[in-house]
């Protein structure tokens, strides 16, 4: 079964959203411990709106301080270019980076790889670096840049992104006060 680009947009945005089926379905990929982790999703969900458009962003995830436009990209490829499709996928990226730097915000790119079985097939990538400290600042830097070839097209290589689990329990270890048991 084939799905569309906005089936994949839907998915991500239900993982986000903390949707229990989708989560629980999901974290059957993940070891046990790291599953119990994921599922802490579902009690502290983002809200995310789909904002899909010409050049615009797909989805956009929101909770308390934090906003992250998402781009999403699906493909059976290991490797997605930017260079690929006339080009649409190269200006794109300018025009997030653009958008995002005048306000401060981060964009993500989140590939998901179809077919993808062995592992969780979602990645996470950070489109733009922000120069701002605190806990932007920090989750910025844990993130995998977007690659750029030698011949300075991007590319995203999806088994050097950052799994979606790893990169809700980094957002989780620096957005939620540590639990203290008094």
């Amino acid at each position: 079964m084939r799905r569309g680009a906005s089936a994949y947009e839907r998915e991500l945005k239900d993982l986000f959203q903390g949707d229990p089926e989708r989560i629980r379905a999901y974290g059957r990929s993940l070891p046990p411990a790291e599953r119990v982790e994921f599922e802490r999703i579902i009690e502290r969900p983002f809200l995310v709106i789909r904002a899909a458009g010409s050049l615009g962003f797909d989805l956009v995830a929101l909770r308390r301080e934090f906003a992250f436009p998402l781009e999403v990209k699906a493909s059976q490829e290991p490797v997605i270019r930017f260079s690929s499709s006339s080009g649409r996928a190269a200006d794109q990226l300018v025009a997030h980076r653009a958008a995002v730097h005048r306000v401060g915000l981060m964009v993500l790119y989140a590939y998901r790889r179809v077919g993808q079985r062995s592992e969780e097939p979602w990645r996470l990538f950070g489109a733009t670096r922000t120069s701002s400290g605190g806990m932007m600042g920090v989750l910025g830097r844990r993130l995998p840049p977007i690659e750029t070839t030698r011949e300075g097209n991007a590319i995203l290589r999806w088994q050097n992104g950052m799994p979606l689990s790893q990169f809700l329990q980094t957002f989780r270890f620096l957005a939620e006060p540590p639990v203290t048991v008094p």
